[in-house]
């Protein structure tokens, strides 16, 4: 049975700086698992289990949809509340788990980096052409499919699988060490696990809504002061 100490239902005092950047990080916490969730429940064809493999489907995809790219936008502005979420949570882990924090953090860190950068090629440039004709969207052809197929450096967007990756670490390191309940720990790493797919969104989406499921305890106990680095909370 899993029990939890009294110092973790104390809150934890400090100055000011500590106050806002434990409300930061708390509100961090829950918030970017649930603009991840709206970003992928926003996209086309939600409910279909097929691979985009040709450039004309994904054009058919963004062009003249707004929610698309709404989407899109949403999982970029997403990254700031995900790179507080990811030095906290590292901050957790002292034993056990420190190398799986730090390791963890560079590549969520590196990761969400990755992740604003593929959503802007995908959202800021595409919103350019969404409202353009057909004569005007086949003149541009070939730049799309160049941007579709990730030609030239737009490979390097695909380190954004180092994001999911490298909180899968962090999670390991804070069951190592205590600080979180197993089922959430095992909602965190099953919902990260399912981002790792290629692009199906209701899969991402069972996925941001299990990390909803595990992260959003984490974030108001941290939040209202309850959990703290210095504080082992759970133990098995």
């Amino acid at each position: 049975m899993e029990n939890e100490p009294q110092t973790a239902n104390r809150p934890v005092e400090g100055n000011g700086v500590d106050t806002a950047w434990r409300v930061v990080s708390g509100v961090s916490i829950v918030t970017f698992p649930f603009m991840l969730l709206v970003g992928f429940a926003s996209h086309p064809d939600i409910l279909s289990v097929s691979v985009v493999a040709d450039p004309a489907t994904w054009i058919l995809d963004w062009r003249g949809n707004t929610w698309f790219h709404i989407g899109h936008l949403m999982v970029m502005f997403a990254v700031p509340f995900i790179i507080f979420a990811c030095f906290k949570l590292s901050s957790f882990l002292h034993g056990r788990g420190a190398w799986y924090g730090f390791v963890g953090a560079v590549l969520g860190v590196f990761g969400a980096f990755l992740l604003a950068v593929d959503k802007g090629a995908l959202t800021f440039v595409l919103t350019a052409f969404k409202d353009m004709s057909d004569a005007q969207i086949s003149a541009i052809s070939p730049a799309l499919d160049a941007i579709f197929n990730r030609d030239g450096w737009l490979w390097i967007t695909w380190g954004y699988v180092a994001l999911p990756v490298g909180f899968i670490l962090i999670t390991i390191g804070l069951l190592r060490e205590g600080v979180i309940p197993k089922w959430q720990g095992y909602c965190i790493i099953l919902g990260l696990a399912l981002l790792l797919n290629p692009d199906i969104e209701i899969i991402s989406t069972a996925g941001a809504l299990l990390m909803c499921v595990g992260f959003v305890p984490i974030g108001l106990r941290v939040f209202s002061g309850r959990l703290a680095p210095n504080a082992v909370s759970f133990k098995s």
